[in-house]
């Protein structure tokens, strides 16, 4: 699909923003479109799933047909049955008359289930009938009646730790996902943040006929590194607040941090820009970009070559066989609140003032005694603390990330007895992410 079909799609739906994930999603559900195959919208809450469901039955040809959003988590589970399925006079207590079910009235169009994965189990099975043979039963009824709707689903949550804590059938899952989409959280979308925010305060103002809302560069910048964990329904929010409220029409960056919940402004720790989605572009995290996980070992190994520097400093401090430069009583001025917190030899100022000029007073080492027959040696002071061996941790970290991801995969394996799906949920990735993986590690013995 070529960029302008993308942008005719877009400005047919009034849909916002040039982010690639928005784009690729636009692609996936147009191409779709044409087919009868049932597809699965994921997304965070007010990300905009019900306008790419809509965007797929106007594509298709089942576009003069009916189309029926329905959110599941909003139907009480005593009645979920009746809505959908329909219920014959009589079924239940208050079913004064016969009442057909949405997939009766929808027969021929397409009916969008929101938030699926609120729906009962046992409304899930009487669904996977329609999904496998077009096939339902009225409530308080026995007999089949055929329907041919097109069932477009979506859900904000992980349907398949649903399906592991036993609350959503598995068979269903799959049966529904067979083809995903996902829409991107706003806040991977980008520069795609101020131009909603452009439009929302430009609808405002042409509605109740008052000047729109500008922002200055400093305010732009506030805006757009916010991650809105309401998506769009919040940034709307957000810019209807502001035009009501503000006198003064262009606003920065100090006016604009009134109106952003003070919490939800830091973006870490956060996925690096690039690496959102997996290699496969499943949209699962994959340990082949710098998620959290990543960060976080790097942050650990960083932190530990500092304490081997910084011990082997101290040693060389000690034993005399350093001198306190400016940059080791730099290094030991910075990193002084470790020692107390990691019970190691602390450093501290001379009560006398700075020995040499250095600025700092280590204590010479204890005497040491020498067992000869032994071939021992030890302090003179027998209640003296034992020093600890550290010329082992000197040399210098080499692990790798790609080292770690190896050893994690191992491990996963191991542990789920080389069941490579399941190694792969426990990981956080897709089973092909897992495929590309042992191939690239050539662990595909394993």
């Amino acid at each position: 699909m070529t960029n302008q079909e993308i942008q005719s799609i877009k400005q047919r739906f009034g849909i916002i923003g040039n982010a690639p994930a928005l784009n690729y999603a636009i692609q996936v559900a147009s191409q779709v479109a044409p087919t009868d195959m049932t597809v699965l919208i994921t997304g965070e809450s007010g990300s905009g799933k019900e306008s790419f469901s809509k965007i797929i039955h106007a594509l298709s040809p089942r576009k003069h047909g009916q189309f029926i959003a329905i959110n599941c988590g909003a139907i009480p589970e005593g009645t979920i049955d009746s809505e959908l399925f329909g219920h014959e006079k009589g079924a239940f207590t208050g079913a004064n008359d016969a009442r057909k079910g949405y997939f009766e009235v929808t027969d021929g169009g397409t009916i969008f289930l929101d938030e699926i994965a609120e729906m009962p189990l046992g409304t899930q099975a009487r669904l996977l009938r329609v999904l496998e043979n077009g096939e339902f039963i009225r409530v308080g009824s026995s007999k089949v009646q055929k329907t041919d709707v097109r069932v477009v689903a979506a859900t904000n949550v992980n349907l398949l730790d649903r399906v592991q804590a036993g609350k959503f059938r598995e068979d269903l899952y799959y049966r529904l996902n067979t083809v995903p989409i996902t829409v991107p959280p706003l806040r991977d979308r980008g520069d795609d943040i101020y131009l909603l925010f452009r439009k929302f305060t430009a609808d405002f103002s042409e509605k109740h006929r008052v000047k729109p809302i500008s922002l200055t560069p400093d305010a732009v910048r506030l805006l757009t590194r916010f991650r809105f964990p309401g998506n769009i329904r919040q940034l709307k929010n957000i810019a209807e607040q502001i035009s009501v409220l503000e006198l003064d029409r262009e606003v920065d960056a100090a006016r604009l941090a009134h109106y952003l919940p003070a919490a939800q402004t830091s973006q870490l720790p956060a996925l690096l820009p690039g690496h959102g989605q997996g290699g496969d572009g499943s949209g699962a995290g994959s340990f082949g970009s710098y998620s959290e996980r990543d960060i976080l070992y790097r942050l650990l190994f960083d932190m530990r070559r500092d304490m081997t520097d910084l011990k082997k400093v101290v040693l060389e401090l000690a034993t005399g066989t350093r001198a306190a430069s400016p940059d080791a009583q730099e290094l030991l001025r910075q990193n002084s609140h470790l020692f107390s917190n990691l019970g190691e030899t602390s450093p501290y100022p001379s009560p006398d003032g700075a020995a040499e000029g250095n600025g700092y007073y280590l204590p010479p080492p204890a005497p040491l005694r020498v067992d000869v027959s032994a071939g021992n040696y030890a302090d003179e002071d027998e209640d003296a603390v034992p020093t600890e061996d550290i010329t082992h941790e000197t040399e210098e970290e080499t692990l790798s990330l790609d080292a770690i991801e190896k050893e994690m995969i191992l491990k996963a394996l191991k542990k789920h007895h080389n069941k490579r799906k399941y190694a792969a949920q426990d990981l956080g990735i897709s089973e092909r992410t897992l495929y590309r993986k042992l191939k690239q590690y050539d662990l595909e013995s394993a």
